[in-house]
Order: C-alpha cells, then structure tokens, then sequence
C-alpha cells in the first residue's frame, strides 16, 4: 500500500512538473529579454519599423551570449544552458556584460533608437550585479529577467497590462519546483529585476527622452 501511495503521487506530481518545465523554458531570461528589446522602441516615433533595432540589441544581449553557452556545453565545460552550476556563472555574465556592450557600441555607431540603448543600459546595471552575487549566492536570473520585464510592460503601456504580472510568481514556482533554485534566491531574483533594473529603465526614460 505505501508503494501504491508514492506511486500514485509521483503520477500526480509529474504533470506539475512538466509545467515547471514548460515555464523555465519558455520564459528563460534570453527569450524574455530578446522579447523586451525588440518592443523597446514603442517608446519612440516610428514603431514597429524600429524593431529591427532591438533585434540588433536582442543579437549582443541575448543571442550570442547563449551561443556562447552552448559551445561550452558540447566541450563540457558548462553543465546547461541555466548554467545551474553557480561556479560558472560569473565568468560567463561577464562575458554576457562585454558583449552587452558591444551592442550598445554598435547601436551607437549606427544611430539606432535612444529607447533600445536604456534599455540595453538598464539591463547592463542587472547583468553586473548578477555577476557580483552570483560569485556568492545563487540569485535567480529567469526571476530577475520575467520579473523586469513584466514591469517595464506595464510602465510603457500602462494599467491594463498589470495582469501580466501573474507570470512572475508562475516562473519563480517552476524554478522551486525543478529546485533550481530556493524560495528566498527567487524572491530576491524578483525583487530585484521588478525594483532595481524596472527602476533603473524608468529613471533613464525619464533622463535620456
């Protein structure tokens, strides 16, 4: 009989982790943060033809970055693409960083939209302090990047898009659940993406527009 209970809520349990799956891939802070980039110049005159300028941001931010990642775990030399190993991780941010900047070069270079430099700016300020903590404490990055991007939805087109928010306590569950993380790196993940980075993104609209 206690065989068949364990069995029967190991059968129960397995469909809520698929979803926790499900949520970690679909909202991991590259797609997230390529997501938020390429809607950055709603801000400014001339979206959506601007998109094409968060793309190039979303290619240094996002794109080669996880690339990158990739590489590295066919080598070995990097456990997955979460990088769950926190050993790994300030070495790889600040690789993130150098290319962030790059990006941020480059959009200069060409002139692209003010809205989509801040906004890769702001994202800067996270990945640093990402890759302090992380030589420490394992902060959640996919809490970090749902949760600063849920919030600069809602600052750029206002109340109505406040139930998007429901999407950052759904990942910080999933990171739980897969136990990538603890409740407290979760919280503090989100704190700090909806706070310091949301924040930092606002204080440069209002600076630099």
């Amino acid at each position: 009989m206690p065989a068949q209970l364990l069995s029967g809520h190991q059968s129960l349990s397995e469909p809520w982790r698929t979803v926790a799956r499900v949520l970690t891939e679909v909202f991991q802070p590259p797609i997230v943060v390529t997501a938020l980039l390429l809607i950055s110049p709603a801000i400014e005159p001339g979206f959506p033809g601007t998109m094409g300028f968060g793309l190039l941001g979303a290619l240094f931010v996002c794109i080669l970055p996880l690339a990158y990642v990739l590489v590295l775990i066919k080598l070995g030399r990097v456990t997955d693409h979460h990088v769950s190993d926190r050993r790994q991780r300030p070495a790889l941010l600040l690789l993130a960083l150098i290319s962030v900047l790059a990006g941020l070069v480059v959009l200069q270079v060409i002139r692209g939209p003010v809205s989509v430099s801040l906004m890769i700016i702001a994202l800067i300020g996270g990945i640093a302090v990402l890759a302090v903590v992380s030589a420490f404490w394992k902060m959640s990055g996919h809490a970090s990047a749902i949760a600063a991007a849920a919030v600069i939805v809602v600052l750029m087109f206002g109340p109505a898009w406040l139930p998007l928010l429901v999407i950052v306590p759904a990942v910080g569950w999933s990171r739980v659940v897969l136990r990538a993380h603890t409740l407290a790196q979760v919280v503090a993940g989100s704190l700090f993406g909806g706070t310091v980075i949301a924040g930092l993104w606002w204080l440069l609209r209002e600076w630099m527009l």
